[in-house]
């Protein structure tokens, strides 16, 4: 049985900054709240910004590769 350190990280998913990782919590938490509101609560606007926190992560990946 392998434990969880010796597993190798997920290379489509970038190393997250601890703000990074907090935003992303903040925005899924307000997501979440959305979801209870109801069915046609818009949550793209938050999905958008949780992506852009993902692309930054992976830019600044790329860059620290080469």
């Amino acid at each position: 049985m392998a434990s969880k350190n010796s597993e190798q990280p997920d290379p489509n998913y970038p190393q997250l900054t601890v703000g990074e990782h907090a935003r992303i919590a903040l925005n899924v938490a307000r997501m979440a709240k959305r979801c209870l509101a109801g069915e046609n609560a818009d949550r793209s606007d938050l999905e958008r910004n949780v992506n852009r926190i993902l692309d930054r992560a992976h830019k600044r990946a790329e860059k620290n590769r080469q």
